[in-house]
């Protein structure tokens, strides 16, 4: 089976794209998603981030405080890193039993939006860019977060830059326009990849 490895910036529209592709009939992993459910209360890995950073990084009703803890990340690399260390290889294991559990599929998707930033790529056999200028990605997520230029500045500066996304990217979506545009170009991709998927059998 063919994987996928779809990746973009903050507000480059994965979900929307992800979403799409689901509805066209491709299996989706998301490792947001998994990430997500890996830290609910009871989990082993929010214990160890309990741990790690402290109680102050619980809300009241006991799960995470995501805000507080991207926050701290943002300002301290080594933070980033520890947090890292606790999640990615529990994301590993999880995205690979999903995908061990996809059966008979021409391609699946893997949402993967630090794939540059954690060198990834060799857990997919193309990577699908969704590529937007920062301008835009500032914009969007002023609009989506309600903060500041500067707070989504920092969010991007943490992130891989838009040219080493784009120097790995096997196929790129330019996500500047319209809804049925973005549809459109995830449309023709999904017959590409069943085209692509289908010989690789």
């Amino acid at each position: 089976m063919l994987k996928i490895g779809l990746t973009g910036g903050i507000a480059s529209g994965k979900t929307m794209v992800s979403n799409h592709f689901a509805h066209l009939g491709a299996p989706v992993i998301d490792t947001d998603q998994i990430s997500r459910e890996l830290v609910e209360p009871g989990k082993p890995a929010l214990a160890d981030i309990q741990n790690q950073f402290g109680a102050r990084f619980l809300l009241a009703d006991g799960s995470l405080n995501r805000r507080l803890l991207r926050e701290h990340i943002f300002t301290d690399a080594a933070a980033k890193a520890a947090l890292e260390a606790i999640l990615h290889p529990a994301i590993r294991t999880e995205t690979k039993r999903r995908l061990s559990r996809i059966k008979n599929e021409p391609y699946a998707i893997l949402v993967v939006p630090l794939l540059v930033e954690n060198n990834l790529n060799a857990m997919v056999d193309r990577v699908l860019l969704l590529d937007v200028p920062e301008s835009l990605q500032i914009q969007r997520v002023c609009q989506r977060d309600g903060g500041s230029k500067e707070q989504a500045k920092r969010i991007l500066a943490a992130q891989a830059p838009r040219e080493a996304r784009r120097n790995i990217a096997d196929d790129i979506i330019l996500n500047t326009g319209t809804l049925q545009d973005l549809h459109r170009q995830v449309e023709k991709l999904h017959e590409h990849y069943l085209s692509l998927g289908s010989r690789s059998d």
